[in-house]
């Protein structure tokens, strides 16, 4: 499949340009812009090559690292099951992001502490 690079750019262009004014907080499932990747690297999808993923650590009000998250079942040790209240999703561990919050697009939800303490140890376990 032939990915258009250049509608990307031109998203990523207008990206640039909005003002942080988003407060971010780790455990909140953002809509995040990661954008068309190289390679096996996750890409965002629909028109702002957007995906769900899970904020994990917040360094600043610009910056954060998140994990993405599919819903499509993986049971590996490169994924995490998490069941939210509304469905279970997967963490994708492998594939670690320290994005801008000028890629998140729109909070989802909040996973629980007990969850995310989880997902954490899983995470860092794999690394």
């Amino acid at each position: 499949m032939k990915k258009d690079f250049d509608k990307w750019n031109s998203i990523k262009k207008k990206l640039e340009e909005v003002d942080i004014k988003k407060y971010i907080h780790p455990r909140e499932i953002w809509w995040c812009s990661l954008g068309l990747n190289l390679g096996a690297e996750i890409d965002g999808k629909n028109e702002n090559f957007e995906r769900p993923v899970i904020i994990m650590k917040v360094y600043n009000k610009e910056t954060m690292v998140v994990l993405p998250l599919t819903t499509k079942q993986k049971d590996d040790k490169f994924h995490y099951k998490i069941q939210t209240e509304e469905k279970t999703i997967w963490a994708k561990l492998t594939q670690v992001r320290l994005v801008s919050n000028k890629r998140l697009l729109r909070k989802v939800d909040v996973l629980n502490k007990k969850s995310f303490s989880s997902l954490r140890q899983a995470w860092l376990q794999l690394l």
